[in-house]
């Protein structure tokens, strides 16, 4: 019999109470790794008023001790790095190198979150009038909650837990559950950190849950990363029950290649953002606009393409792993077929991939078209797989009316040796993380992670300094203290005397 994965409610791992339970298998083999629970109604309830007690103390804990057990929590999963990243391999099939960034990238969050003090400093203006001082304090909100997706198991919950928490928040944690033993075991090493009794609770399930906490009146902000249609239902749910909500949604990420670029340095980049995690994240390159002679390095591009291949997490020559589930691969086999059908060249095709040993898993090759045209669904989709659609237009000038019509706006990039280039499209391109000569433009946590458009809904971003102001209020206090027993008549206006 499979494992039965536990929740973290009112402070202790057990098993729910619920009929409904989701296999988790690993999508190299379809071997069931353990069933995750659907929480029940009851479940649900006794996490949030569990976080609700727990944030009346929580609140009143001085920040540097918040800050301390951010520091034991980071040193935690440092010694445990290995260990989170084979189970998070295992249970998304993504190779072992790659799990191991996943899991660092986390990590950064949280060093960072060990320095809330600093980011959570108020202002102060002495006398603002005669002998009146005004100042603020940047509070925490209450209970918040993190939906969080399959494709970063550990760095995604670790945008938002640890943050929030630090600020003086308390937090319900609703992970992917395609692959919850991750957080899980994140879970986990927070509570040995030290972590005081009920700051986070870990609840699984699928749409159900998630509602709970987008409707329920103690939840007072949300964070999601997901699909379009799912963000928008998050953001759309959670603000008409009057709560702050930031949602990470789709992308259609451009790489723009100049002539005068580095062709060794765009191809090896070209390939790594493209196939990298089966080109599961949400900050892949899935187009490669060439800009004139820049586009006859297609075939060494392809040919590139050809050289690597899928295989399973402990696989050294693998150069990424399966797709998440069959489901997932279904999908990108019937946009490359639609590609194919609309007219696209398809220069290497992955759609009949096969991995020795391993033949029930979820596996695309590299497919590289080119002759794309923006009218296809290649072009308008977000495939979420290891397949790159090859643009060519004539001007940079074409390339950024190119990437400006897309309704996404999570992140691009540009190759070139020309700083006027580079500096022409990082100021007139509409998406929100650019690289220059950088193919994934994610920005370290001291910065926030700031997609534009289609791939955000909210205001504040993750992470960083903004997510400091997501998960706090500012309260200003205006002062005046008498020295003397002056008497004055009343002050009929709003003027301060």
């Amino acid at each position: 019999m499979s494992t039965r994965l536990p929740q973290l409610i009112n402070g202790e791992f057990a098993e729910s109470n619920t009929r409904t339970w989701i296999p988790v298998t690993n999508p190299a083999t379809q071997e069931v790794l353990c069933e995750a629970p659907a929480a029940t109604a009851e479940e649900m309830e006794q996490a949030i008023a569990a976080a609700g007690a727990a944030f009346l103390e929580w609140r009143e804990v001085p920040v540097s001790e918040r800050a301390r057990l951010m520091l034991r929590y980071q040193h935690l999963l440092k010694e445990r790095h290995d260990q989170i990243a084979e189970v998070l391999a295992k249970e998304t099939g993504k190779t072992f190198e790659d799990a191991k960034g996943d899991v660092w990238r986390g990590i950064e969050v949280v060093e960072q979150a060990a320095n809330v003090a600093s980011m959570m400093m108020g202002e102060t203006v002495e006398n603002v009038a005669r002998s009146i001082d005004t100042h603020s304090w940047t509070q925490p909100l209450g209970v918040c909650a993190g939906i969080t997706p399959f494709n970063f198991p550990a760095m995604i919950p670790l945008w938002m837990f640890p943050m929030a928490i630090a600020c003086g928040n308390t937090f319900v944690l609703k992970p992917s559950e395609q692959d919850p033993m991750t957080p899980n075991m994140l879970a986990e090493l927070f509570l040995e950190a030290g972590a005081p009794k009920n700051l986070l609770q870990v609840v699984h399930g699928g749409k159900e849950q998630v509602d709970t906490l987008l409707t329920h009146p103690a939840i007072k902000a949300v964070s999601f990363v997901g699909s379009v249609p799912v963000g928008q239902h998050v953001y759309r749910t959670a603000t008409d029950h009057l709560k702050r909500a930031q949602c990470f949604a789709g992308a259609k990420n451009h790489m723009v290649v100049m002539p005068d670029a580095q062709k060794s340095q765009v191809i090896g980049s070209l390939v790594g953002a493209s196939c990298g995690a089966a080109g599961q994240r949400c900050m892949a390159i899935s187009v490669a606009v060439f800009v004139g002679e820049s586009q006859q390095w297609i075939e060494e591009l392809s040919a590139e393409f050809a050289k690597i291949r899928p295989g399973a997490w402990d696989d050294k020559d693998a150069g990424y792993g399966p797709q998440i589930s069959p489901k997932a691969r279904d999908r990108v086999l019937t946009l490359i077929k639609q590609g194919k059908e609309e007219g696209a060249t398809c220069l290497l095709d992955g759609s009949e991939c096969t991995v020795d040993g391993l033949p029930d898993g979820n596996w695309v090759g590299p497919t590289l078209f080119t002759d794309v045209k923006p009218e296809m669904a290649i072009y308008q989709e977000e495939i979420f797989g290891p397949v790159l659609c090859c643009v060519c237009v004539d001007t940079l000038e074409e390339a950024i009316e190119l990437v400006n019509n897309s309704p996404y706006g999570n992140g691009t990039s540009i190759f070139t040796a020309s700083g006027a280039a580079a500096r022409k499209y990082q100021h007139q391109v509409e998406v929100g993380q650019v690289g220059i000569n950088v193919p994934i433009p994610v920005p370290l946590p001291f910065f926030s992670f700031t997609g534009w458009k289609g791939s955000f809904y909210g205001d504040q971003h993750a992470y960083g300094k903004q997510a400091v102001r997501f998960y706090t209020e500012t309260k200003t206090v205006t002062s005046r203290w008498f020295e003397d027993d002056i008497q004055s008549g009343p002050n009929m206006t709003i003027h301060l005397k």
